[in-house]
């Protein structure tokens, strides 16, 4: 398993990333609260040797559903996913993720 980093100084620059690089119409993305990062972790390739790129900043988040304007640069907690011209991150906190323990051992 190969591991790339993308290193941000805050969640809204990952937010701004993510939402950037999301398929058009999915306005709803995961995110990692893990060991002290906020992070997502991308595959980049789908045969052969595997690679990942782990997208990260330090810190957490509390689990649940995010509503992040690209437009002014700032997220909110919300009960549900309700407009088409935000994005949503849906945070979760695994237990253990062996993908993002072998990428911060990396770092």
């Amino acid at each position: 398993m190969n591991v790339e980093f993308e290193e941000f100084s805050t969640v809204e620059e990952i937010f701004t990333y993510m939402a950037s690089i999301a398929p058009p119409m999915k306005n709803y993305l995961p995110i990692n609260s893990y060991k002290g990062y906020i992070c997502s972790i991308i595959p980049l390739s789908q045969s052969g040797d595997v690679t990942f790129l782990m997208v990260f900043t330090k810190g957490s988040l509390d689990n649940g559903i995010l509503e992040f304007d690209i437009n002014t640069n700032t997220y909110k907690k919300v009960e549900s996913m309700e407009r088409a011209d935000k994005n949503y991150f849906i945070v979760m906190s695994p237990k253990r993720n062996t993908i993002a323990d072998a990428a911060i051992e990396k770092l």
